[in-house]
């Protein structure tokens, strides 16, 4: 477990010439159970990593869909506790893949920083993402990830200048995740084209994976993303088809979603398809 399950379950598939798949969830939307049934149904759709976003009352970062998930897990009970009995029932169940916990500063510092890292690595998390704290300030988390053999995964965006990429990237593990554009998660129709400007800077600073998200939610998108990026995060498109199921064809749902998303993938020749990760 731990920063190493996430760099070996990309540079695995590096080696099959695709991008990695990494769908983000709401722990606790629309229930813990539906959670589990959920992430272990996005496993067998060929999932590779799985993004757990805690519940926030202020996620700055997140559009409506977001914004709405964790309102309806919050108002359930959902708390940081509960996210982790989520990750250490999947773990039970069999989860293989690896389990990033995707958030804000706030509930970890009620919680206490140094007891979540530690009962996260206990709870079978294999890394962290907070996206409301600079690279500046990370300097405690990071070390406590250090401690526990977790990934401190950096949150960049086009704005980002060299040195913070530098800086973020120094103490980064797992991967780097680059933010698609300057605005708030959610659905859009098309990628900006200065996304791959973007990550080709970030690729001076990291031999790590680079994974692209906010926005993307189409096959189309995925396809694009793989010519310059080793993953695609896909958010809030997954929690519009979560929203719009019943219960009874949720995991199904999903399931064809993610494989839409692959199918374009496996269309794509060989030769074109994905970056090598040739820097690892």
């Amino acid at each position: 477990m731990g920063w190493q399950n996430i760099e070996v379950s990309l540079s695995n598939v590096a080696g099959k010439n695709r991008v990695a798949l990494i769908p983000f969830l709401t722990a606790g939307y629309p229930d813990p159970q539906a959670t589990i049934d959920m992430v272990l149904g996005m496993e067998i759709a060929g999932a590779d990593v799985v993004e757990l976003g805690i519940p926030f009352s202020d996620p700055l970062a997140d559009g409506a869909t977001i914004q709405y998930a964790s309102f309806h897990a919050l108002k359930s009970g959902m708390t940081f506790s509960g996210c982790l009995r989520i990750c250490a029932e999947l773990r039970n169940r069999g989860l293989k893949i690896p389990i990033v916990l995707m958030g804000y500063y706030n509930p970890l510092i009620s919680y206490g920083i140094g007891q979540a890292v530690k009962d996260a690595a206990s709870s079978g998390v294999d890394g962290f993402i907070v996206a409301d704290l600079p690279a500046e300030e990370a300097g405690p988390i990071q070390e406590l990830c250090q401690e526990y053999s977790m990934a401190w995964i950096p949150l960049l965006a086009p704005t980002s200048t060299d040195a913070r990429i530098k800086l973020a990237c120094s103490n980064a593990r797992g991967f780097v995740y680059c933010v698609s554009l300057t605005g708030v998660t959610g659905a859009r129709s098309a990628i900006s084209g200065d996304v791959e400007g973007f990550v080709s800077r970030v690729r001076n600073y990291t031999d790590l994976p680079l994974a692209v998200g906010f926005g993307i939610s189409h096959r189309d998108q995925v396809a694009d993303v793989s010519r310059f990026a080793d993953a695609a995060v896909v958010g809030s498109a997954l929690l519009d088809t979560v929203i719009k199921s019943e219960d009874a064809e949720r995991v199904t749902r999903i399931q064809d979603f993610l494989l839409g998303l692959r199918g374009s993938a496996e269309s794509i020749s060989e030769g074109d398809y994905g970056t090598s990760m040739s820097r690892n």
